[in-house]
């Protein structure tokens, strides 16, 4: 792929093109190379999506932000993503890095990604510009974010939280199973003892991943809830 294509893929078009040229250089092709762009593009991604995900989401709290957070970071995101700009195409590697295979290392791809948006913020001088390129190439996850459970697991998530509280632990039923399409779908109630009524109901294609999206679900309730209000010393 050549430079002009992977500057439309990105969405943002260079004034100076070495710096871009060096983003997609790794060491083991010179010491002129992208590392000391990867360190800063880490941590400017980091506050870019910090911010979204605060303008994003006006009720969620910390620890949901934080795991938000994290499953957007995270190296195998970054490494899709470069995967889907083609990135590896464009990059330069010593002969050695070539042969054991760095055009497929999902830290190499990682690392690049992260060098390229430094890159563009070192090129712009502007956060809101590199911002919004940055929400450009993430929009699509953005959008996949609420049903996305594999922030960590989120029955293991749910049984942390009612745990570190010594409340009774979720109950999981197979509420219907059908095939009517074709496709069977699986439809699971989870019900904990903290939120009233007969539970949160999800629906997909195996019970495991029923179990995580309504397990998602009843946190989410949970971590929505009013902190408790404690009685005055007297």
């Amino acid at each position: 792929m050549d430079i002009y294509q992977l500057q439309q893929g990105i969405g943002y078009f260079f004034t100076d093109t070495k710096l871009l040229q060096q983003a997609l250089t790794h060491r083991s092709h010179s010491s002129c190379n992208n590392e000391r762009l990867e360190f800063f593009g880490d941590s400017l991604l980091s506050a870019v999506i910090s911010k979204t995900l605060y303008q994003r989401y006006p009720d969620a709290n910390e620890g949901r932000l934080s795991r938000m957070r994290a499953h957007l970071v995270r190296r195998e995101t970054l490494a899709e993503l470069a995967r889907t700009l083609k990135l590896a195409s464009s990059m330069r590697f010593g002969a050695g890095e070539l042969k054991s295979g760095g055009t497929a290392s999902k830290s190499i791809l990682a690392d690049t990604f992260e060098a390229v948006l430094a890159a563009i913020y070192l090129d712009c001088s502007s956060f809101t510009k590199t911002a919004e390129c940055i929400n450009f190439l993430f929009a699509q996850l953005f959008d996949e974010l609420e049903d996305v459970v594999q922030f960590k697991d989120a029955k293991s998530l749910l049984q942390e939280w009612l745990q570190a509280r010594h409340l009774q632990l979720p109950e999981y039923n197979l509420v219907a199973e059908s095939a009517n399409t074709g496709t069977p779908r699986f439809t699971v109630s989870c019900k904990v003892a903290l939120l009233p009524g007969p539970g949160v109901t999800k629906s997909a294609e195996n019970k495991r991943r029923a179990e995580q999206l309504a397990a998602a679900q009843v946190l989410h309730r949970l971590e929505s809830l009013p902190a408790p209000s404690h009685p005055a010393n007297g």
